[in-house]
Formats: C-alpha cells, structure tokens, sequence
C-alpha cells in the first residue's frame, strides 16, 4: 500500500513551514492529511517541547557563556602567555586522566554484566506465537535503491508471525529510484509502502516521525537500509520488555558489521563497534547512566514514544538525543544480547560524512541538554549528570582537544616551544599512553566478545583512525556554526561483501 499526496494538497509539497504556531494551527485542521502529518512529524517537538528540540540551536544563554569564556580565554593568553600555556597543559592532563579512567570503569562494568549473564538461556524461547503483540518494523530509506533486496530479505526472515508484524518503508516523495525497486517486489500484506511529502527537514527523524503516526504496533523499532538483524530479534525484545516492566521504554540491539575485513578502515570501524556496543554501552546500563541510542535496532514501546513527541527532526544523531529524553523522563534503555549487521563504511570520504554527522549530532544533543543545566542535574541525579558529561560531552571534546595534547606532549618531549616543567611531560606521558592502553584494551575485549581474533593485528593503525575522527570532528564544529540541521548522506551499498546476495534474496 503506498500513501500519496491527496490532489487537492498536491501544492502543498512546496510548503516550507517557518513558523511554529502556523504549524500547530494546519496539524489541528487538516490531522489526517500527509502534508500535515508530514508538517507534524517535523514539527511536534519544537512546537511542544522546544527546550527538547535542537531547532532552536545554541540558546542566548550558551552564546552569551561561550563568548564570555572565549574573551577571558583570550584575554589571559595575551596578558600571562606562559602561565595560561601551563593552565592548558595541566588542564588537558587532568581531563584525559578522568576519561581514560572513565572508560575502564565503563569496561569493567560491562565485563562483569557480560560475566552475570553467561549460561542464560534466552528469555524468548518460552514466548508462544499466540501471546506475541503486534510489532511495527519501521525501515527508512533515501536513494537506497542498492539495498532494497537485501532490506526486504533480511525482514522476510524475521522469525515472527506474519500476521503479526507491521512493516512500514518509508521513501522520500520524490525518490523514484528506490520506489520503482520497490516496486518489483510482489509485497506481503504486512508490508507497507509509505511515502512521505518532501518537506524540510530532509532528515531520517522525521521521515521516523511520519511513519510512527501509521504504526499499529505495540513495540516499535527501527532498522536502516543495509541492516541485518538477527531472526529473532523481535522475540528477544518482547522478552525484554516484559521482565523489565513499564519503566524500560527501549533495548538497544548490538551493532556489528557484516564486512569487517574488507580494508583497513571496515577493520577499525568493526574494533571501534565491538568496544561501543558490546561494553561501553553495557557498562552504562549495569551502572545505571543514561545510554546514547545508536542510530539502529532501537525497540520503543510504542505509546512511550508517542508521548515523549516522537524523535527530534532536527538533530542528526536523533537516537542519541532520544535516549537521554528517555532517562530524563524517568523511564529505562537496555542493551538487547541479540545483534543487527551492518554496512562497515569502506570509503574514506563517505566514512568522513557519516562521522562528521555523528558527531555534530553528539555537540548538538549536548547543547540541547545543557540549555537548563539545574533541571538536568535534578532529573538525571548527581552520577547520571556527571556520565552524561563524560560520554556525550566527552566523545566529542576528546576528538577536539587531542591534536592540542600530542602538540603539548611533543613540545615537551623535543624541548621546543615553552618549557614545560619536567613533571608535566611526563605526566602527559603517562596519561597519553594510559589513555592508548585502556582503549586498546577496550579494543582487544571487542575483538574477543565477537571471536574477531584476526582483527586485533590492526590495533596498531589505531592512532591513523584517530586522525580521521579528529577531521571529522573538526568538520562537524564547522558545520555545527554554518548548516547545524544539514544531513550529510551515507551511501550504501557500495561494499563488494553481502551475506545476503544474488539468488538469497527474496524473489521478486
């Protein structure tokens, strides 16, 4: 089934709403209409929740904090350069100490959760077909037409009944390409097709927000173009939510690559996952901080989300952003055991869009979060503020402030620039090669957890990974200042491995 444009409001395509009681005002007359419910999926938060929405950027508040400090920054370094200079340097000593110690708690946190479930049986096996709720499969594409085979065959295998799934694809208007691939298919009942109007933002949250209007589901979760997801993902989850109870209101599937040696960058994006998701992530959730949801496999209870206003159309890491609105609000996120495959990025510059979205998505989930620093520090508590800081804030200040620590480090190992006193060399030293042995570490336990033994070879090209992540996070401040809400496309696709290929796929 494919929702289309109404001929009286076909105009409407080229409606760009600027104002948000204009939008309110169309959503209350016309609420069943795609233009306005596409006018409603990008604009319900802002309009509802505007401290939630990073619509509204950096507040006057934060601007008027950031050029406060830059001006004294500014105006220390030219009055006392050298002392301002040792302030740096003791300053991004004690922050990369407290990370790096961050992290390994964090490593050892999710060991142990690993430790405590071993042996388990999967909750899912004793879940009858007939006790199952219906479960909505919310599956955005953009110019995927590459993907669409093996999309549509990886849901075809869910192990789930049938009558009981509702999968929604969801296409921009204007995408013929991906739409006419569709369109090959002969689609089950359970499948629907929705298009939605292209109206700005051109972004994954919204064309999210369209489809959960549509959702008939209990639970609903949502899968990019090239996942895999393991067949019964569904099944664990529902398990999940019903030993959790009503607090936990997402699990978060385990994100891995279906691709992990095709070069040297899909290996260190396979090391860098296997940490993120199968530890940190863990860690946070054994220790009780709040979880940044990665962009995938995200399983909602369905009315939660609705409630919460659905994703943020305006930030570019939404899942993140989502994840914190949920802790905020007193509900839970967990860690799913089962695992979603992926699209490993094997080119340099689609690698540099996509992390250069990610984290632009980190600074403006953090500045959202930090317009009512009080509320937040009421509604998280004292630890899950501080885990907050250190995630979110830290993932992208460690990206930010890592060339300025090896310029000082070096500085002090070749004696040239300001001297330094010798305590601080080698205490940046120290806590240089502390902050290489905890993700190393980190690394080898990703590795091991998925048996990916022949990977750990590669941990020595780490610090060429970490160059990259440094571009990237420079390009995302740039664009953080010029086009906060621009989504840079990843294509997909383009990988010469698929386990799911030629004759595998579903018939068309």
């Amino acid at each position: 089934m494919t929702v289309a444009l109404p001929p009286d409001r076909q105009s409407g395509a080229d409606i760009d709403i600027t104002c948000i009681d204009t939008a309110r005002r169309i959503f209350e007359i016309h609420p069943d209409d795609p233009i306005t419910l596409a006018e409603n999926a990008a604009w319900r938060l802002a309009w509802e929740q505007p401290l939630f929405s990073a619509h509204g950027g950096i507040s006057l508040q934060q601007r008027l904090i950031l050029a406060a400090i830059s001006l004294l920054t500014g105006a220390l370094a030219m009055a006392t350069p050298y002392t301002s200079f040792m302030a740096l340097g003791w300053a991004l000593a004690g922050f990369f100490t407290i990370v790096a110690m961050f992290r390994a708690v964090l490593l050892i946190a999710g060991l142990y959760a690993a430790w405590r479930k071993r042996g388990a049986a999967p909750a899912s096996l004793a879940i009858r077909d007939e006790d199952l709720p219906v479960y909505t499969v919310i599956a955005p594409l953009y110019h995927e037409p590459g993907s669409v085979a093996q999309l549509i065959t990886a849901l075809m295998r869910l192990d789930y009944p049938a009558d009981r799934l509702d999968i929604k694809l969801v296409l921009e208007a204007d995408d013929e390409a991906t739409c006419s691939e569709i369109g090959k298919f002969d689609l089950p009942a359970h499948f629907q097709v929705l298009r939605v109007p292209p109206l700005a933002p051109r972004t994954k949250p919204k064309a999210c927000n369209y489809a959960l209007a549509f959702a008939r589901g209990a639970h609903v979760v949502i899968y990019d173009a090239e996942d895999i997801p393991d067949k019964d993902q569904l099944r664990q989850a529902v398990a999940a939510f019903r030993a959790g109870g009503p607090k936990l209101a997402c699990v978060q599937a385990r994100l891995n690559f279906y691709n992990p040696r095709e070069n040297w960058l899909t290996r260190q994006f396979t090391l860098e996952y296997g940490m993120w998701f199968d530890w940190l992530l863990p860690g946070l959730q054994l220790l009780g901080l709040p979880i940044p949801l990665g962009g995938t496999s995200n399983h909602f209870r369905t009315p939660v989300l609705r409630a919460l206003g659905g994703w943020d159309a305006y930030n570019v890491t939404e899942d993140a952003d989502l994840g914190l609105r949920l802790t905020r609000r007193g509900y839970r996120c967990m860690v799913l055991d089962a695992s979603t495959l992926e699209e490993a990025n094997c080119q340099h510059l689609n690698w540099l869009r996509q992390r250069t979205r990610w984290q632009k998505g980190y600074m403006l989930t953090w500045m959202v979060h930090m317009r009512r620093p009080l509320i937040l520090w009421r509604q998280l508590g004292a630890r899950g503020f501080l885990g907050f800081q250190l995630f979110v804030g830290g993932t992208v200040a460690l990206a930010l402030s890592m060339p300025v620590a090896f310029l000082i480090f070096l500085m002090g190992v070749c004696a040239c620039g300001p001297r330094l006193p010798e305590i601080l060399t080698k205490l940046n030293g120290i806590i240089f090669f502390l902050g290489i042995a905890v993700h190393m570490l980190s690394a080898i336990a990703g590795a091991a957890g998925r048996r990916q033994y022949d990977l750990l070879g590669d941990i020595a090209l780490t610090p060429f990974y970490w160059g990259l992540t440094m571009i990237a996070s420079m390009r995302a401040l740039w664009q953080l200042c010029a086009d906060p809400f621009h989504w840079e496309k990843t294509r997909h696709a383009i990988s010469r491995i698929s386990p799911i290929s030629g004759s595998q796929c579903y018939p068309p």
